[in-house]
């Protein structure tokens, strides 16, 4: 306690805050520099990708982008960063923005309230960005977004699904087609096996458990205004945060350990 009080006094000497100096103390000044330097895409920021740019931003990443369609609905306070009381009917990517330049003001944050869709991928100059990061729930465009990815000299890496799950030690990391018990990426494999595959291997954050419901399904983050059923939406299943949260981080160590391995490659 003491040691992070005399850390906050002597970085206040200077002109700004040294926000990073505990991840350049564990990974040196080189590895947080080039950290900084990468340009990152974060697609969905739900249950896992509003955990994943939280993650990505206090561990010096500066240029992200963050794209959702979505308004902060009343379903998501159980697990959404971005949910409160006082943010409900707002932009998600908005809330975030805000959360993350309050964490990092020098941190260059676009957010983007745009679904992705094959006919708006263009859009989107995948071929910008270092990484591209998949959390998307849709399983067309989460399939399209993973092909048009792997088509350009970025690291990709997805999320599998987090739902009907509650134990994190079953949580892991492995290449898209090694993935077990999971019924997202399952559902992928077919999908690609009738069209195409990806070009490159993706690592992805997967849990082999699968539960069941136990409450009334009321589909209520499938419902848009007037109570329209959304086309864009799957069916709902119970989640809840201890487990959308680590999906989430474990994604933002996947990008911040590939920077800190190719630094150390080049030793």
């Amino acid at each position: 306690m003491q040691d992070d009080i005399e850390d906050t006094r002597m970085n206040q000497k200077g002109p700004k805050l040294d926000y990073f100096s505990r991840v350049e103390l564990l990974l040196g000044r080189e590895a947080l520099e080039c950290i900084a330097s990468k340009q990152v895409i974060l697609f969905g920021v739900g249950g896992v990708g509003s955990w994943c740019a939280e993650a990505l931003v206090r561990s010096g990443i500066i240029h992200l982008t963050i794209v959702d369609p979505d308004r902060v609905n009343v379903s998501n306070l159980n697990r959404q960063l971005p949910a409160t009381q006082e943010t409900l009917g707002e932009l998600k990517v908005e809330v975030l923005k805000k959360r993350l330049l309050a964490i990092n003001p020098e941190a260059e944050i676009t957010a983007i309230a745009q679904i992705y869709t094959e006919s708006t991928s263009a859009s989107f100059y995948l071929h910008n960005y270092d990484y591209i990061v998949d959390a998307i729930d849709t399983l067309t465009h989460k399939a399209h977004l993973l092909l048009e990815g792997c088509k350009t000299e970025a690291t990709v890496f997805a999320s599998m699904g987090a739902g009907l799950k509650i134990d994190p030690t079953k949580i892991h990391i492995t290449e898209f087609w090694k993935v077990k018990g999971c019924k997202l990426a399952a559902a992928l494999r077919q999908r690609f096996r009738k069209t195409e595959k990806p070009a490159k291997k993706i690592l992805c954050v997967y849990s082999e458990e699968i539960l069941q419901n136990k409450g009334d399904n009321y589909e209520l983050e499938e419902r848009e205004e007037g109570g329209i059923i959304s086309h864009f939406k799957p069916h709902t299943n119970g989640t809840v945060l201890h487990i959308t949260g680590i999906y989430g981080f474990m994604l933002a160590s996947l990008v911040i350990n590939d920077i800190n391995d190719s630094i150390e490659k080049d030793e």
